[in-house]
């Protein structure tokens, strides 16, 4: 992958440094579903339901007969769900903007004049996905409704980071926009959890607490989740 310095002759008033990489950039409105096609390639059965408890997931698998295990993938449920009630986690309300106007790359800054959970992004997803203008990180805010006033701020960061949005003809007006989004991250103070613990009798795999870098470190959290869930099998851990 290439990783190189910009020379700082190229950098505009206010920036000390930057840096130009080879990255990978996921269009999630392509990704997820492929996901899932995975899974149903493989056998899995999807079913919606609604648990108090984690230990009522066990009676929920399709055959009929109780789980001999449960994956717990539960997110900011984890803070409520029982029989776990994870009380160190907490959101990070994040916030941004799609639009159709083309970027011609990727491009950040590591924080912004209007405060340091306030930031500046511009990602350009593939195969037609539209860009993406953020973001926010509000530590604590469980609020899901867009903020008017931050989506202008944010607008308006990302524009005068690559003007190229714009064509070079101005303001935020000239954004055609898709819609505007809030999502909650799954914070988990002390780091992800990722281990395997015997509630009431079921055998439990936790993995969740991933904050904002759920796909980035997704493969690698899977795979260490599978290695639990093998080695409570390999380990006869259910008759213990």
């Amino acid at each position: 992958m290439e990783f190189k310095e910009i020379p700082k002759s190229e950098l505009r008033e206010g920036i000390h440094n930057a840096f130009s990489f080879t990255s990978v950039c996921i269009n999630t409105a392509i990704y997820l579903p492929w996901l899932v096609s995975q899974c149903l390639q493989a056998g899995v059965v999807f079913k919606r339901a609604v648990f108090d408890h984690i230990c009522e997931a066990a009676k929920a698998h399709h055959s009929g007969l109780r789980a001999d295990l449960i994956v717990n993938c539960t997110g900011l449920s984890a803070l409520k769900l029982g029989g776990v009630m994870d009380q160190s986690m907490t959101p990070v309300r994040g916030q941004i903007a799609l639009v159709r106007n083309d970027a011609g790359g990727n491009f950040s800054l590591s924080s912004s004049d209007d405060g340091p959970e306030e930031g500046v992004y511009v990602m350009c997803r593939a195969a037609g996905g539209g860009t993406i203008l953020g973001g926010s990180t509000h530590k604590g805010n469980w609020e899901s409704q867009v903020d008017p006033n931050l989506a202008v701020r944010i607008m308006q960061r990302c524009v005068s980071l690559c003007p190229q949005l714009v064509e070079g003809r101005g303001g935020i007006e000239h954004l055609d926009i898709i819609r505007h989004g809030v999502g909650l991250r799954p914070l988990r103070e002390g780091g992800v959890r990722l281990e395997r613990e015997l509630i009431d009798g079921s055998l439990v795999v936790h993995n969740y607490g991933h904050g904002g870098f759920g796909y980035q470190s997704s493969y690698g959290c899977s795979q260490t989740a599978v290695d639990l869930v093998e080695e409570s099998f390999s380990k006869s851990m259910l008759r213990s």
